[in-house]
């Protein structure tokens, strides 16, 4: 039991009566100052995206006006150019101008290389290229700079209690609340539930979920292990559990999924479940999301899983009504760490039925006794213990700066990607003229032109290197390789074993596992690694590092560097032949 701030628990009315915290420019939302309980305010360090989105208000002169100022090359997509012919490095940039004449349009994004010198110039300046933004996007420097000066500059308590340190980080709760809503459009009735993460936010529905005999779990093949992991909570109640299998790159066929919801439709007034992978982390497949009303109009209840998706796709939930949908704020715009959410309607959470309770999500509790009174408000009852009230307000901040960069993101990615996987499927060897590199995961098919266009598919690449004879490259030789070029991608299965399995054609072995296996087990059986080798780009990609990575895959075409590092890796005078 304790004291409850009674503004937590607003309703979606009152929150658009509540007087905003943040500085709002009509222009779109920016990071910005706060205000304090005082009236004081907290400025934070001006950044590029304020500067883009700042409102200026011109009067008309009474004298003819002077001339127009000098343009600011600084931010326009030129200074790249000028920087690749600067940097002494002719092949990068004879590469960049051919790269904008088959890609015109990449010039449209060039807000994009303006974030990239202010916001990651630490990128640049440490050598690093970064292409793991499916496993977590990269901070704003500006982001964290507001947050750190918000957090110096304030007094917060745990929210749990009527004390100005407590009401200031409830409000910030309260804000973040509503932005994660507006980010996502949602109607009225829903609300936000913070977890650790989105597999926080999957676990909460799984676990509360009202399984029984006769109902259905019904679910992607290709889907990451967290939405597996609800078959867990389904089976021990007597669920029956139903896989869309995955097609050899990924996603499903539309047709099949339909036909399988239908047969597995709820019956008897028995509670089901579809659970949707939003886009792949591993395939590159994004789902059609329509199938979600489908599924609804069966009888299921829906949850959407939009972890892969949320950071580079537009998603209205004015427009995919979905029950539950899960999401983690690192993935969209790196920080912070820690925080997620699931988004949810109010009547779906009265039906969820919690296994437990804990501090903050009751009203009253008998000791001893059995009795329990959930608290009034619906979020509480599934927010265990204290939120992390002290990062909540980086999660507003952080929403209001994607938002702004979003609409460009989509064009700028589907350039990149057009031009990554081409040139990565023309490379040879030097002495077989076989392929480098096999791309197992879908290829983009639909290029974007126009910036706030939304694309088919994702931003990732997932293959396998391969060897003058046609044979698999060691994954973990390949990330040697990475390393020792400074290239942080990611190698293994990605948390998703239905979709590498699918990718990698070993469905039929994946079938014969037994009680216990091991992933060495597994290997052996199949006779290689297994996995692939991921390259995601995201909201701070530019061409220099897609350029970065082409040259990294090409030392794998040359034998004799290739033989060079393979010695190296394993650490032995004579070289074994790869």
């Amino acid at each position: 039991m304790g004291n409850k701030l009674s503004s937590s628990s607003a309703s979606s009315g009152e929150r658009s009566n509540r007087s905003p915290r943040v500085k709002q420019i009509s222009d779109g939302p920016v990071l910005v100052s706060r205000v304090t309980l005082d009236g004081s305010r907290l400025s934070g360090s001006r950044s590029s995206h304020e500067t883009l989105c700042e409102k200026r208000v011109y009067h008309l002169p009474c004298q003819p006006p002077p001339p127009p100022p000098s343009p600011r090359p600084q931010l326009a997509y030129t200074p790249l150019t000028l920087a690749c012919s600067q940097s002494g490095d002719d092949r990068l940039a004879r590469a960049y101008l051919a790269f904008l004449k088959s890609f015109p349009e990449y010039q449209g994004t060039w807000v994009l290389d303006s974030l990239r010198r202010t916001d990651f110039a630490r990128l640049d300046r440490s050598g690093e290229t970064y292409v793991d933004y499916m496993g977590g996007a990269q901070h704003p420097e500006s982001l964290v700079r507001a947050h750190s000066h918000f957090l110096s500059e304030s007094v917060l308590g745990n929210t749990h209690s009527v004390s100005n340190s407590s009401t200031l980080s409830s409000i910030c709760a309260h804000d973040a609340r509503d932005a994660v809503l507006s980010f996502f459009r949602a109607p009225p009735g829903y609300t936000v539930i913070f977890t650790a993460n989105a597999t926080g936010a999957l676990k909460l529905v799984g676990e509360s979920y009202p399984f029984k005999q006769g109902s259905s779990y019904v679910l992607c093949a290709d889907s990451h292990n967290s939405v597996h992991g609800i078959r867990e909570f389904a089976s021990r109640r007597g669920a029956e559990v139903h896989y869309i299998p995955s097609t050899p790159t990924g996603g499903f066929v539309l047709s099949t999924a339909k036909d399988i919801l239908e047969q597995q439709h709820p019956k008897h007034s028995s509670p089901s479940l579809f659970a949707l992978t939003g886009q792949s982390n591993i395939s590159n497949t994004k789902n059609p999301l329509e199938i979600l009303a489908h599924a609804s109009a069966l009888g299921y209840h829906t949850v959407l899983d939009a972890a892969a998706l949320a950071p580079t796709s537009t998603i209205s939930l004015a427009d995919t009504p979905v029950d539950a949908m899960a999401i983690s704020f690192y993935k969209m715009f790196g920080y912070p760490t820690g925080v997620g959410a699931l988004v949810v309607k109010e009547s779906f959470l009265e039906l969820l039925e919690r296994p437990w309770f804990a501090g903050g999500n009751v009203d009253v509790v008998q000791v001893p006794g059995t009795l329990v009174t959930r608290s009034a408000s619906l979020h509480e009852r599934f927010e265990d213990g204290t939120i992390n009230y002290l990062s909540l307000s980086a999660v507003t901040d952080g929403l209001r700066f994607l938002s702004v960069y979003l609409p460009f993101l989509p064009l700028r990615l589907s350039c990149l990607m057009h031009f990554l996987t081409s040139t990565l499927m023309q490379m040879r060897h030097d002495t077989t003229g076989t392929p480098v590199v096999k791309i197992l995961s879908g290829l983009p098919s639909k290029r974007l032109k126009y910036v706030g266009e939304q694309s088919d598919s994702g931003s990732t690449v997932s293959l396998i290197f391969l060897s003058p004879s046609g044979d698999m490259i060691p994954n973990s030789f390949v990330e040697h390789v990475a390393v020792s070029h400074n290239i942080s991608l990611r190698s293994g299965c990605m948390c998703n074993p239905g979709g590498a399995a699918a990718l990698l054609g070993i469905q039929d072995q994946m079938a014969l596992l037994y009680p216990g296996v091991t992933l060495k087990d597994f290997e052996r059986v199949v006779g290689r690694e297994l996995g692939v080798v991921r390259i995601s780009l995201g909201l701070a990609t530019t061409f220099h590092d897609v350029w970065k990575v082409i040259d990294f895959a090409s030392t794998f075409a040359n034998h004799q560097i290739r033989q060079k590092l393979w010695d190296v890796w394993t650490d032995v005078p004579v070289g074994q032949a790869v």
